[in-house]
């Protein structure tokens, strides 16, 4: 590749091969100009099913649909040229069995462009994965907390604490045997976080799960402020942009009661000046 060719886009094997090395960074994003803003500093553009809630107001991620996942994918991957597009499958769209899991990873990377996906669940998912790997479909899991179960959960709790960590344990083993490339940790204790991380050969990824793990995820509108609803303990705001934009709309609106917008200079003339003539 010259120097001047264009960067190639990262792909699930690279994801792989970070083990153990420079931390992977990923934030979600859902739009063309998000994606534009993350390209350049991410490795993973994650299209989360929180788009639910941060961009349509829905009390959970459980009544995204897949053609919301599709619709946010195309946007998003118009807007990448390196970092890997990452798209979830939504609740209610692979949790019925293999086949049907590989019926929607299918149809959501044939519509999007997008290499990978992303499911929930640990163990019990192993077959799925499975299924989906061996036929080109590659596949990062989430273990831990995962928010399409939080009725079954009982809320948005630490998992993995005492008698859990076993079994997170044994979800992340089963995860890695299955095929998957990568795995998301969220919302496990430290330790535990510390331990998985040694143990498995796949890279993981945390969100409330400490620093231990090999990168860290953030739904990109919380870091920046303009998810307010409300805040998780693992977010580090990085910016107030709601703030900032609630007070540039007030001025705006300000401007526009008392006259003072539009002003001379966003006008057009009567007449065509005669410099353009």
């Amino acid at each position: 590749m010259s120097a001047n060719s264009p960067a190639r886009p990262v792909l699930p094997p690279d994801i792989r091969a970070r083990k153990g090395t420079q931390p992977l960074v990923v934030l979600t994003t859902y739009t063309t100009p998000m994606a534009r803003l993350v390209d350049g500093h991410c490795d993973i553009a994650l299209v989360g099913d929180s788009v639910g809630m941060v961009l349509h107001g829905m009390p959970s991620t459980l009544g995204v649909t897949l053609d919301m996942m599709i619709l946010h994918g195309r946007a998003v991957m118009r807007g990448l040229t390196r970092a890997m597009a990452l798209i979830d499958l939504p609740f209610g769209s692979y949790e019925e069995g293999p086949q049907q899991a590989y019926r929607n990873a299918a149809r959501l990377m044939a519509e999007t462009g997008a290499p990978a996906v992303k499911l929930e669940g640990g163990a019990h998912m192993a077959e799925t994965i499975a299924f989906l790997t061996a036929r080109g479909v590659p596949v990062m899991a989430h273990i831990g907390l995962t928010p399409q179960s939080v009725n079954t959960l009982g809320g948005y709790k630490v998992v993995g604490r005492e008698g859990e960590a076993d079994r997170v344990m044994a979800d992340a083993l089963a995860v890695q045997a299955a095929g998957a490339f990568a795995v998301v940790l969220e919302k496990v204790p430290v330790g535990l976080t510390a331990r998985i991380t040694k143990t498995l050969e796949i890279p993981t990824i945390g969100i409330g799960a400490g620093v231990e793990c090999d990168g860290q995820v953030l739904v990109v509108d919380d870091m920046l402020g303009m998810f307010t609803d409300f805040r998780p303990k693992f977010v580090k705001r990085y910016a107030d942009l709601g703030k900032l934009a609630e007070q540039a709309i007030a001025t705006y609106a300000a401007d526009v009661r008392a006259r003072a917008f539009p002003a001379a200079e966003h006008g057009f003339a009567d007449t065509v000046p005669k410099a353009v003539q």
